[in-house]
């Protein structure tokens, strides 16, 4: 019997958090042991829930047990929110246990924020590289300051719509510049035009100041646009000469064909004469003397081309035969 009865009350200690509750009673918290033995029931650890109780307690603050254990259930971190609260009071930062819970429960982390908030955060952009409008690039790396804004917390941007947002002003600053100089000689005019944007809007931070750590001159991008674009033209112009040449070839090509289309016909034309001229002679329309006649006319016609032949290569020779040399 006494060995069960030990074994009873083990049991009832594991299950009932006594030391806990003494623990609470200890630190002036009043939290009945049924209320312990309901979180066990709901599977809540007591232990996460007494621990921040005792300090929220201990700072003044106005929580209750159902508050903590609602969202601890609801997935929340309780430590993390009631470290946040207590931050914030000491802070003089106005923020209720509803919107701290709202805050964690979103996925941010709202001590951090507190902490943010009281200790601004400098944020450095990626090197932004921009273009004036000599064509001179402008090489811009700028600091801002940020400050968390607690009521902007749910729902607002975060840090890389801030960079964005300060990447694309730095970009619109350079390019309105006449000149990459003026960039230069006052950089402070990028921090002053990007500022009055109001970058902040919609986001979760408040933007304090926008300070241009570094400003470089790099490539000079309007001269190797026009060279590109010389070269480019350059490569055009060849590709339309090409096709010209091509199509001159091809037309050479179907007039050379046209002209031996052409003596084809001839060659057949001239076929027929014999022909003719045997059909004429067979009819009686052409004598044999005229037949003679018109062979002599040809042979005639033939030696004067002989003739002229000579002569013409004779002249391109410069010579004048002499004794038929």
């Amino acid at each position: 019997m006494l060995v069960l009865i030990l074994i009873a009350v083990a049991i009832v200690f594991s299950f009932v958090p006594v030391g806990l509750w003494i623990s609470a009673l200890a630190a002036g918290v009043r939290i009945g042991i049924f209320t312990l033995i309901g979180m066990r029931l709901r599977r809540v650890p007591p232990a996460q829930i007494v621990g921040p109780l005792i300090k929220a307690d201990k700072a003044g603050l106005n929580v209750t047990v159902n508050q903590l254990e609602a969202h601890f259930l609801a997935g929340g971190n309780v430590d993390r929110v009631i470290n946040s609260l207590i931050a914030a009071e000491r802070a003089a930062i106005p923020l209720a246990f509803e919107r701290a819970a709202a805050i964690d429960l979103a996925g941010r982390d709202v001590l951090q924020a507190v902490q943010m908030s009281v200790n601004p955060k400098v944020i450095q952009t990626p090197l932004v590289s921009a273009v004036a409008k000599d064509g001179i690039e402008v090489k811009v790396v700028a600091r801002v300051t940020v400050r968390a804004n607690i009521d902007r917390l749910v729902g607002g941007a975060g840090e890389e719509t801030i960079l964005a947002r300060v990447g694309e002003g730095v970009v619109t600053t350079v390019g309105s510049a006449a000149a990459h100089k003026h960039v230069l000689e006052n950089p402070d005019s990028i921090s002053r035009t990007v500022l009055e944007k109001g970058l902040d809007a919609g986001t979760a931070f408040e933007i304090l100041s926008i300070d241009i750590a570094d400003v470089d001159v790099g490539r000079n991008i309007g001269a190797q646009l026009q060279t590109d674009q010389a070269e480019a033209d350059k490569r055009i112009a060849q590709a339309k000469a090409e096709e010209r040449r091509a199509m001159a070839v091809a037309r050479e090509q179907e007039m050379k064909a046209s002209v031996e289309e052409m003596r084809a016909k001839v060659v057949e034309a001239e076929a027929d004469v014999p022909r003719a001229m045997a059909d004429a002679l067979r009819q009686g329309k052409l004598g044999v003397m005229d037949y003679y006649n018109m062979q002599n006319l040809l042979a005639d016609t033939r030696m004067r081309e002989s003739i002229s032949n000579l002569d013409d290569d004779t002249g391109r020779r410069g010579k004048i035969p002499v004794d038929g040399k």
